[in-house]
């Protein structure tokens, strides 16, 4: 019984550190307050009547804040950060990968003076590219933070995100092969 208990904490810690580590790790609290959102809880551009792939994701996205973080959660009642983008983005009518690094490779581009809602913001976590949100507008996002939080609007303009973002991509508005 003994023997069989010693094994399993290898397995039980690797375990731990997984589901701890979320989508990569939590940005440091004290810098990082949730944002608001007005009623229609997005940017006023966002209102008008073409609604692209994009824009109806960012609204999709935006409707799940206060949901449960969950490691590998892609669904109302927990998300984790790339789950959340692939959710959001499959209700809106576009298929994308599943995974942070996938979600990187198959969009393309953007400045940050070029950011649309539904655009994908990557953020570098303890050196390396670990974390998705997607853009609002406002200089505004949304996200699956982590382990113990939940959906959640942030500001690119405080400290922390501001300096951890690495790129903001865009995904195809066409037909994909995810």
């Amino acid at each position: 019984m003994t023997e069989n208990r010693v094994s399993l904490l290898p397995a039980a810690a690797l375990f731990a550190a997984l589901v701890l580590s979320a989508c990569a790790a939590a940005p440091p609290a004290s810098g990082s307050r949730p944002g608001t959102h007005d009623a229609a809880g997005m940017d006023s551009a966002m209102s008008g009547a073409h609604h692209d792939a994009g824009t109806l994701a960012a609204e999709v996205a935006l409707a799940q804040v206060g949901q449960p973080y969950r490691y590998g959660g892609a669904a109302p009642g927990g998300f984790d950060c790339s789950g959340l983008v692939q959710y959001a983005y499959r209700r809106a009518g576009l298929a994308l990968p599943r995974t942070t690094g996938a979600l990187w490779s198959h969009s393309d581009t953007v400045s940050r003076t070029e950011l649309r809602p539904g655009d994908l913001l990557f953020f570098s976590i303890a050196g390396k590219m670990q974390h998705v949100g997607m853009y609002l507008g406002s200089g505004r996002f949304v996200h699956a933070p982590s382990t113990g939080r939940t959906v959640t609007v942030e500001s690119l303009a405080s400290g922390y995100y501001a300096t951890a973002l690495l790129r903001a991509g865009r995904p195809p508005q066409g037909a994909s092969p995810w």
